[in-house]
């Protein structure tokens, strides 16, 4: 790891398309590093504070920035470079790519289409199971799950995706050997196994609050298509997808019951012209470019249902229904009905969203 690139790399105040021209103007970025603050201060594209920030960085001393890449390495802590063969090709054109990516695990395979599947941190349960559904459905399709291991859809998209043993990414907002949130310690070790652990900011940079919309814009960039699942009025999802409407990129969301407050964000975006998100099968043949023939698993989620649990099976929406109401909309008794549901949890097709309340899978039958 050049030591002159991780300092450029980790200058938190200078954005990332600057970084890319002071690169050229620099190729050998130790020039730039042992610039005169009065030629920092003839670099005319830099603002005044990014000026202070720069000659702030250069009184880095290079021992120190020794020990930051012996870090890095001691830790499998890799970085990639704008111009690198490696670096992700969706995010070379986007508006502000990151100079540099730190990452644990691997990175996107170009050839690999991708979704990002984000939403509300506090979700409910039926946005939960959805999102684990969505994330398990699309990595059994070949898709690379995209998201940004926060609590709620984002966890759970990727923890789908693990589950169905697919690619799966996740891009933080603070450094990238930092765990946020920290109960998600076992699903970033998941990740970096599994998939990718990615974030443009260096090593032991905290959560800040402002670097959460930036990052939605990587979140966005590396995915082919963006899917809110759940969604408040005012949300860091809604960021994600406006990142997504400005890269070129498809937005579908999740609709839900106009009176439920995490359903304000979907059913707004949806009204402003979003893809309306109904099943996995749905979306993958409306998008096209992720059709992937039938296998194994895919010819087993559409395994033939007895004329019982077709009864049941249409019975059920993707709001949960308790099962009181099932046996009333039935006429099921419970000692009938419980088999029935059994059976169909088993084959895919319905979801215990929490005790006692069922739903629908992604896919009808």
């Amino acid at each position: 790891m050049n030591l002159y690139e991780y300092w450029l790399a980790g200058s938190l105040a200078i954005p990332g398309k600057k970084k890319i021209k002071l690169k050229a103007m620099f190729p050998e970025v130790g020039e730039l590093y042992r610039l005169k603050p009065s030629q920092v201060e003839g670099i005319s594209f830099l603002t005044g504070l990014e000026q202070e920030k720069l000659k702030e960085r250069q009184a880095v001393p290079e021992e120190e920035l020794g020990r930051q890449a012996s870090y890095c390495r001691a830790h499998n802590i890799g970085l990639v470079l704008w111009g690198d063969k490696d670096y992700p090709v969706r995010l070379r054109d986007i508006y502000n790519p990151p100079y540099g990516l730190f990452y644990r695990g691997r990175l996107p395979v170009e050839a690999q289409a991708s979704v990002a599947v984000v939403g509300a941190r506090n979700c409910s349960p039926y946005g939960r199971a959805a999102a684990e559904d969505i994330g398990y459905r699309l990595a059994q399709a070949g898709i690379a799950v995209i998201s940004g291991m926060a609590a709620g859809i984002d966890g759970a998209g990727h923890q789908g995706a693990l589950r169905a043993g697919g690619q799966t990414y996740g891009v933080l907002g603070c450094g990238i050997d930092v765990c946020y949130p920290p109960g998600h310690r076992k699903l970033y070790g998941a990740l970096a196994a599994q998939g990718g652990v990615i974030s443009e900011y260096p090593p032991h940079t905290k959560p800040y609050a402002m670097l959460f919309p930036q990052r939605n814009r990587l979140i966005s960039g590396m995915a082919d298509a963006v899917l809110v699942v759940e969604a408040k009025e005012k949300s860091g999802s809604l960021i994600t997808a406006d990142f997504a409407l400005e890269q070129g990129k498809e937005v579908y969301a999740v609709p839900g019951r106009a009176s439920d407050a995490l359903s304000r964000g979907t059913n707004r975006l949806i009204r402003q012209g979003a893809g309306i998100f109904l099943s996995v099968g749905d979306f993958l043949e409306e998008m096209g470019v992720f059709k992937k023939e039938p296998g194994p698993s895919t010819e087993k989620q559409k395994i033939s249902l007895e004329k019982m649990e077709r009864v049941l099976y249409s019975c059920l929406g993707f709001h949960a229904k308790n099962l009181d109401r099932i046996m009333e909309e039935t006429g099921f008794s419970l000692g009938e009905l419980l088999p029935y549901l059994a059976s169909l949890q088993e084959k895919g097709c319905i979801l215990e969203v929490y005790k006692n309340y069922y739903a629908r899978a992604g896919d009808p039958v």
